[in-house]
């Protein structure tokens, strides 16, 4: 047998050196196409955007399908000012608290059936409030049904390119098919800032009056992170605590957006965090690597991410309840009405948390809450009556035991569901002035407070 040559008998290793370097080569490809592949949503979505320009500054699982909780009365508040712009009703339109409204689940107004309110009123409540039972009235008086409402949501979803978002009601309690995602969001606070800049306090109000109560903003970045003007929060155990937020500074606005936090305390940091990474590149988002605009996102078609075990379960000290949808405190430490910590955290502790949120620098992003400007007053009943508040919210009943030995009283306080749009003394016009003063001013404030 003839010897091999060298090159021959290097034969054998260069081929078996080719087969390992394939088989890395194929790992390698088959790695790189998983990473590329779409991956099931983590427990939370991030998005900042140029108000502006929708440019992209930062994006985490952004195109995913998630439940949106109270970030929905967005969608409420656009598809009334669109009715509004249409002139098919006005800020001064009266609209009615139905058995379907009345119905809905904390948090809520609580007003009793018939008690009517206008819309500019009842966009108040809505946005600081995140009141379910006023976002039925709207969608009742705007669509005239909650179906009807709905379909115009989705119309102006489709018309926007919200192409993730189905909405099936107008405050956001958990429905199977009522879905968006941070993108679609991104889209539509867009929308809502340049399409109704004459609407853009109703965003960023820090609180309102009813009668003797004072409700503060859900949204504890408001007066409490420097330049912050917007928009809304929202919770539901599927969805974890949800925010889109924005602020101003320099002219500068963004956007923040996110969903699934694990409290609320949370969310703001981390809204807060995203927004101090955009205002801290000094307008000079040229230098950071394109994302491009939040519209030219690819949507990933993909089940919404169920978080109800992660934020409801029984490991949580205290878990939030599905029916209240916030967690955050009122004044004074005082749980919000109808509302429980989600965290097992008292008011001090989570004031504590928010306040002592800084950057990599040091410097405090979140500060103590502060009042910088008075309570807006809200009231039910036509525009030129708010002499009328409150006398029909049922949280006064203990209020109105006290003067139930008043037979008068009892009248004007517990008259018919309409009573709001009439005045207490209407009854006797040919009184005198006496006669009025006595039973009416006392009667109506007791009954008020």
């Amino acid at each position: 047998m003839r010897p091999q040559s060298p090159i021959q008998q290097t034969g054998p290793t260069i081929l078996t050196a080719f087969n390992r370097f394939s088989r890395r080569a194929l790992i390698i490809a088959i790695a790189a196409a998983a990473a590329l592949a779409p991956r099931p949503a983590q427990a939370e979505a991030q998005l900042l955007i140029e108000a502006a320009t929708g440019k992209v500054l930062h994006a985490e699982n952004a195109t995913y399908p998630w439940y949106p909780a109270s970030v929905t009365k967005l969608m409420t508040a656009y598809t009334t000012l669109r009715a509004i712009k249409e002139k098919r009703i006005t800020f001064n339109t009266l609209i009615t608290m139905s058995r379907s409204a009345v119905a809905q689940q904390p948090t809520k107004m609580g007003f009793k059936l018939g008690t009517t309110l206008t819309i500019d009123n009842a966009l108040k409540m809505l946005m600081v409030k995140s009141a379910n039972d006023v976002a039925v009235a709207i969608a009742e008086g705007v669509g005239g049904s909650i179906e009807g409402f709905a379909d115009l949501m989705n119309a102006n979803a489709r018309r926007l390119g919200m192409s993730q978002s189905n909405f099936v009601n107008p405050n956001g309690l958990p429905a199977e098919n009522h879905v968006t995602s941070a993108r679609d969001l991104g889209i539509l606070a867009r929308a809502l800032i340049q399409e109704f800049p004459e609407a853009d306090s109703y965003w960023h109000i820090h609180s309102i009056r009813y009668g003797n109560r004072v409700m503060k903003n859900y949204n504890n970045l408001i007066d409490r992170y420097p330049g912050a003007d917007g928009m809304k929060t929202g919770f539901i155990c599927a969805s974890g605590y949800n925010v889109v937020a924005s602020a101003t500074r320099n002219g500068r606005r963004l956007i923040a957006i996110v969903l699934g936090a694990y409290s609320g305390a949370v969310r703001a940091q981390k809204a807060a965090q995203l927004l101090e990474r955009g205002f801290g590149s000094g307008g000079l988002t040229w230098l950071t690597p394109s994302l491009g605009t939040v519209d030219a996102m690819a949507p990933i078609d993909a089940q919404p991410p169920n978080l109800r075990e992660e934020m409801c379960g029984g490991h949580r000290r205290k878990p939030p309840s599905e029916d209240n949808q916030e967690e955050e405190v009122e004044a004074a430490g005082t749980p919000a009405e109808g509302s429980e910590s989600g965290n097992g955290q008292d008011a001090a502790s989570q004031a504590f948390m928010l306040s002592n949120l800084k950057t990599a620098a040091g410097k405090f992003v979140l500060g103590p809450p502060v009042d910088t400007t008075p309570p807006v007053v809200v009231f039910t009943g036509p525009a030129d009556r708010p002499d009328k508040v409150a006398q029909t919210a049922s949280g006064l009943g203990k209020k109105k035991k006290k003067v139930a030995a008043k037979p008068a009283a009892a009248k004007s306080a517990d008259a018919k569901p309409s009573a709001d749009d009439k005045p207490a003394a209407a009854s006797k016009p040919a009184a005198t002035p006496k006669a009025v003063a006595k039973p009416a001013k006392p009667k109506v404030s007791s009954a008020a407070q």
